[in-house]
């Protein structure tokens, strides 16, 4: 994840990359899914590459977590079962 684009009239777009392929790309925030844990471990987002199909899954630290948050991805928060 490297930024944000956003303009007052138009929807906030995610830069993302895809590991496997290499490409780069923009994201809506319906593309992104955010999972919230108890660890850094258990804290990350997600999305499907839309250029080869691949499922992505990147870690996400505080500033991610603000930055996907405040630009309206879906998150999940994940509770321990012990």
């Amino acid at each position: 994840m490297t930024g944000i684009i956003s303009s007052p009239s138009a929807p906030v777009l995610f830069k993302a990359a895809c590991p496997e392929c290499q490409a780069r790309f923009e994201l809506s925030a319906g593309s992104l899914r955010l999972a919230i844990g108890a660890s850094r471990r258990t804290t990350f987002y997600s999305f499907t590459c839309p250029a080869c199909g691949s499922a992505v899954r990147k870690p996400a630290g505080e500033r991610i977590v603000e930055l996907l948050t405040g630009g309206g991805v879906r998150t999940l928060r994940l509770h321990s079962t012990v």
